[in-house]
């Protein structure tokens, strides 16, 4: 296996720099920086979360849902929400 270098941004550089030359000194975040560390992880934590929706399937097309989930060994429902979640993060390709 190929050893892959690691890039470091100048901020990183820094950074490094200052730890390997003694002169990094931890500072607690400010509140503001607080706060939006807490908005981000409220946010992050929200997109997470599972929202209940209605979907209208042909009964054919549910009847062949169920089957290869049953074949695959789960729940048709995690089957439907696994394709939505392969469709949105573009891990698959819909042609129409």
């Amino acid at each position: 296996m190929a050893n892959k270098k690691i890039v470091y941004d100048n901020e990183e550089l820094t950074l490094l720099d200052e730890i390997e030359k003694g002169e990094w000194v931890d500072s607690p975040p400010t509140n503001e920086e607080r706060e939006n560390y807490a908005q981000s992880a409220k946010y992050t934590k929200s997109l997470q979360e599972k929202k209940q929706t209605t979907i209208r399937f042909s009964v054919q097309d549910l009847a062949i849902v169920k089957a290869q989930a049953k074949e695959l060994g789960i729940g048709y429902q995690n089957l439907i929400q696994t394709l939505v979640h392969n469709y949105a993060t573009g891990k698959i390709k819909l042609g129409i």
